[in-house]
């Protein structure tokens, strides 16, 4: 009886390793399968006099075989990997927007300010002006046409963010019911491997999306954190995150946070580290912000200096030159009434802001933080870089070409988000289509003395405000005696003064000396109406020295002054010291530069995410050349528990057969 119970015990044993052995061969090809193992130990012998005899085999447990290292591990190569890839491609999305060629708005730019050189060499020509006018219109269309595709990418990222956020809550509630499941199951003294496998590729498809960290707990369920210590999941209960909006309330700028009892906690994105959702978050607050901030700091630049110079000509009816186009509106609740201000603020402050200096624009957001009444700090988001103000010392407080100027008082801990660029490409359009209104003759002219006999040449006159000579206490003309070589008397100066005369440098209508005017109209400080460049050398003399006399236009449709002004716009370091026809190209450049980052990042990425799950399948994926072998091993094993059987029942047999005669 006992080389039978042997034998019957090894028979069980071995057909549940072949059944371990054909398990594996299977699921050799399923997602998330470890490969198991039947782990056999000897059944403890029996003692008689001559020895312990041994009674069999019996199997011990099922061993699933993984690293839970490896595993961690290869999960959090992964969760980088998606999160590099997601942004790369949607990067390659955004460096589209910004295409070159013929096509692109760079190209529409630089043709529109061209087209000025021709209405500057026929003034009179409605031809000439109306290419410029539609010239003025078809760059507006594009950068319209860019901001709306700019506003389409940023629709698909939110809606890839609900979906993806969808997607976590789904499985959350999976690993929480398999949790639930494995400590059950654990009861029965045996690892419930399937069920861990199940979990293990849960945690692992969770991480596609947000990264996570796990803690082991004694019942041998999982507890799942996001951003190091929030807790998604803890024993067989899951919270849910969602996407909601930030501080600031900025609908362009999406935040993950986890609901818990009712709470919302909103998470860090600087701590979510990798994931589908980590990464579009990073590419719509950080890289899509960018490019539309590029975007309208083109805009806002290239409308207002363009606007600015064309209010200093007058058209072909003499009429002061209006707005190209639309102008940039600040205030009020529009973008400058901060966009909006942090929901804990408790002052009764806002901000409002202007525009002082196209040529310092920043292609950033910007953050300020009070820390009392009138003071505090404006932070720069693309570099970090901070500026401490007070307005009770300086308003308005210029930043980047910005000037910001405060009503109302702050409290310790304000906050405020201004987005200056983010709508200015959506709203821009052109704002006249007559040829006729385009103001492209300067107000202002200026002819040389008939009885000059020195050398002296105009080399520009420019109007700085329209009308050149808005004080009505110095009309008109103005003219410039030269007394020496080197020396001139202004005939709008009533003291007399005599000036210097450099070949080449400007001299401008106001005069450091005049006096304040008091009677109406009352000016804070002489106002700016012209400037003018003279080279040569004057035939000095106090009486009838050469002179230049500078004049409002009498004959303002023979004038091309100011279609001159606006084709010099072209060349001004407008752009981070670029010209503004370079504008375009530095921002397909910067965006560029982001992509490339991205794509080495996301090969990066892969290529360590690819490294170690190869490890890990290493440790628990299936061979089918070692699986075949060990079947054909089990397989004798279990002929030969058949054959002990076998030669059992025969010596019974002989046995009952001896009794029997």
């Amino acid at each position: 009886m006992d080389l039978l119970n042997l034998g019957t015990r090894a028979l069980q044993v071995n057909q549940i390793a072949l059944q371990t052995t054909g398990n594996n061969i299977a699921n050799v090809n399923t997602v998330g399968y470890s490969r198991q193992k039947a782990v056999l130990e000897a059944v403890e012998g029996q003692y008689t006099g001559a020895g312990f005899v041994g009674k069999g085999v019996n199997v011990q447990t099922i061993q699933r075989n993984f690293d839970e290292f490896l595993v961690r591990q290869s999960a959090l190569a992964s969760s980088n990997e998606y999160a590099d890839k997601t942004r790369a491609d949607y990067l390659k999305q955004l460096e589209g927007i910004f295409e070159g060629g013929k096509q692109g708005l760079g190209a529409s730019i630089s043709d529109m300010m061209n087209a000025f050189s021709d209405v500057s060499n026929a003034p009179t020509d409605l031809t000439a002006r109306t290419v410029a006018l539609t010239r003025v219109q078809e760059t507006a269309s594009r950068m319209r046409s860019s901001s709306q595709r700019l506003d389409d990418l940023q629709l698909v990222v939110q809606q890839s963010l609900e979906q993806k956020v969808s997607s976590v809550n789904s499985i959350a509630k999976n690993i929480a019911a398999v949790n639930d499941q494995i400590v059950r199951a654990l009861g029965s003294g045996q690892p419930p491997n399937d069920l861990l496998d199940q979990r293990d590729q849960l945690i692992r498809d969770l991480n596609q999306f947000v990264q996570t960290t796990q803690i082991n707990a004694d019942d041998g369920s999982i507890g799942i954190y996001l951003s190091a210590s929030q807790e998604l999941v803890l024993g067989t209960r899951a919270s849910s995150v969602a996407i909601v909006k930030d501080d600031y309330g900025d609908s362009r700028s999406s935040t993950l946070a986890i609901i818990r009892n009712g709470e919302t906690n909103k998470l860090d994105e600087n701590m979510l580290g990798g994931g589908e959702i980590s990464g579009l978050i990073r590419f719509q607050n950080n890289d899509l912000n960018e490019g539309r901030n590029l975007l309208g700091r083109l805009t806002m630049a290239i409308s207002t200096s363009m606007n600015a110079q064309h209010k200093l000509g007058t058209d072909l009816d003499g009429n002061i030159g209006g707005d190209i186009f639309s102008p940039t509106v600040f205030g009020g609740a529009n973008v400058l009434q901060p966009a909006p201000p942090a929901y804990m603020n408790k002052g009764t402050t806002a901000l409002t802001m202007g525009i002082s200096d196209v040529t310092k624009f920043a292609a950033s957001d910007y953050f300020i933080s009070f820390s009392g009444p009138t003071a505090g700090t404006v932070t720069r988001h693309s570099d970090g870089q901070q500026t401490q103000f007070d307005f009770a010392l300086t308003s308005p407080v210029v930043i980047d070409g910005l000037s910001l100027t405060q009503t109302g008082t702050a409290a310790a801990g304000d906050r405020f988000m201004l987005k200056p660029f983010t709508t200015s490409a959506s709203n821009i359009s052109s704002q006249f289509s007559s040829p006729r209104a385009l103001a492209v003759a300067s107000p202002v002219a200026g002819t040389m003395g008939a009885s000059n006999k020195g050398s002296l040449q105009l080399m520009s006159l420019a109007a700085r405000s329209n009308p050149p000579f808005p004080d009505p206490l110095r009309p008109p003309p103005v003219t410039l005696k030269f007394t020496g070589p080197g020396t001139y008397t202004r005939s709008d100066d009533p003291s007399g003064n005599i000036y210097n005369y450099t070949p080449g440098e400007a001299i401008e209508s106001t005069l450091p000396d005049w006096p304040v005017i008091t009677s109406p109209p009352t000016y804070s400080q002489p106002l700016l109406g012209w400037s003018v460049k003279i080279q040569g050398t004057p035939q000095g003399d106090p009486v009838a020295g050469d002179t230049f006399i500078i004049d409002n236009n009498s004959y303002p449709a023979l004038s091309a002054g100011n279609a001159l002004a606006m084709l010099d716009l072209r060349d001004v370091a407008m752009f981070d010291g670029a010209a503004l026809t370079d504008g375009f190209a530095g921002v397909i450049s910067q965006v560029g530069i982001r992509s490339q980052s991205a794509n080495y990042a996301a090969q990066v990425s892969q290529s360590i995410s690819t490294t170690l799950e190869h490890s890990r399948t290493g440790v628990s994926g299936v061979n089918l050349d070692e699986e075949a072998s060990k079947l054909l091993q089990y397989q004798q094993a279990y002929q030969a528990s058949a054959k002990m059987i076998q030669i059992a029942n025969s010596i019974f047999d002989t046995l009952l057969n001896s009794l029997a005669r």
